[in-house]
């Protein structure tokens, strides 16, 4: 079986990239689970398609740096100590004079994102920081200049100097990221907001019951910021049948939430990707099936790819049987290894899968 008409990455090359020096993964699915040790690169790989599919944009590269706390300090115009993303984090090895190139894309390297290290036009006038660098990011024709704290066109020490003219950056793919703890305040939001009062509000509480059978009327989100001395955080609340008033989604346990965060983040998600880290996480073991189930049958419907990590053997074999059951969807399994040739891919179909999933081999 074959569903890789309209996958944005049939496979998947990273070179330089953090703790990745070099990576192919011959094939991707419509859904792709990572499995492998803690710390073996799998977030590393959702980390690249997510600046693959920004075509290296600043938001999103700041964010992975912020994230990681991988900020430096230097100095400003007038010599006071600022914050400033540490470029060379995203290189492997990290090395600030032997520093290479990243490239994430397909194996075709002409449709790969590149990564390259440039000197900061302005490290001359900081005589205690002359090894601080920016990058230059291209994707095909087109080309950006990144340099400290501001993305593009400005450099970020002096208002009245300017980066030389830039093309646009080629089109972004829309990419959905969901990490290994709960939704913020912020991204519930967006994402709720989007699916209210549509046809996808019916597949969330479907979701939800997947762990709390067939309780939930309705959902909404309530609260505001009504000021700036006072601030109502706004959270999901869910009316019960078995409830006077609605009760907070959270309340309902670890479960509910993730699964209320991966169904509208799927919503979110029509024609580009879905990257999930640690997809076991609040999910209790015998609902990791229909999770997958979910998940095959909405990527399929919406054009979706999506990219998974776990270390769980009960999400692995949950995934493993929902793939050999869903006709429509290729899911992969790609297990993740060090050795001493450095990180490599294995894959398994959906036949090793179900095969290893029956007799308990362990697959992770």
């Amino acid at each position: 079986m074959s569903d890789q008409s309209n996958l944005h990455l049939t496979n998947l090359s990273i070179r330089g990239f953090r703790g990745i020096e070099r990576l192919s993964i011959p094939r991707l699915g419509r859904v792709t689970l990572l499995a492998g040790k803690n710390s073996v690169g799998k977030t590393t790989v959702l980390d690249a398609v997510r600046v693959y599919a920004a075509r290296g944009r600043y938001p999103v590269l700041y964010e992975l740096l912020r994230n990681r706390q991988e900020v430096t300090e230097a100095p400003d115009e007038d010599g006071d100590r600022t914050p400033e993303l540490d470029w060379k984090s995203l290189f492997f090895g990290r090395d600030t004079y032997e520093i290479g190139e990243v490239c994430v894309g397909p194996k075709d390297e002409s449709d790969q994102l590149s990564i390259r290290a440039i000197d900061d036009p302005q490290k001359d006038l900081f005589s205690d920081d002359n090894d601080r660098i920016g990058i230059e990011v291209s994707f095909r024709a087109n080309r950006q200049l990144l340099v400290g704290l501001h993305s593009t066109r400005r450099y970020p020490y002096s208002r009245s100097r300017r980066m030389p003219p830039e093309e646009e950056p080629a089109p972004a793919i829309s990419c959905e990221f969901l990490g290994p703890g709960m939704l913020s305040e912020g991204q519930t939001s967006r994402l709720w907001d989007s699916v209210t009062l549509t046809d996808d509000e019916a597949e969330v509480i479907k979701a939800l019951e997947m762990v709390i059978g067939d309780e939930v009327v309705g959902l909404a989100m309530v609260g505001n910021s009504v000021s700036r001395a006072v601030r109502e955080v706004r959270r999901v609340i869910v009316r019960l049948k078995s409830q006077d008033r609605p009760v907070p989604l959270r309340s309902l346990g670890d479960g509910a939430v993730r699964l209320f965060g991966v169904a509208v983040a799927l919503a979110n998600s029509r024609g580009g990707f879905l990257l999930i880290d640690e997809a076991e996480n609040g999910i209790y073991y015998s609902v990791q099936y229909d999770l997958w189930k979910m998940i095959l049958r909405t990527a399929q419907a919406n054009d979706i790819q999506v990219l998974a990590t776990t270390h769980s053997w009960d999400c692995v074999r949950g995934f493993a049987y929902a793939a050999s059951e869903f006709d429509d969807a290729e899911g992969i399994l790609v297990r993740l290894d060090r050795d001493e040739e450095g990180l490599r891919a294995i894959e398994y179909s959906e036949e090793d899968l179900k095969i290893a999933a029956d007799q308990g081999i362990e697959v992770r």
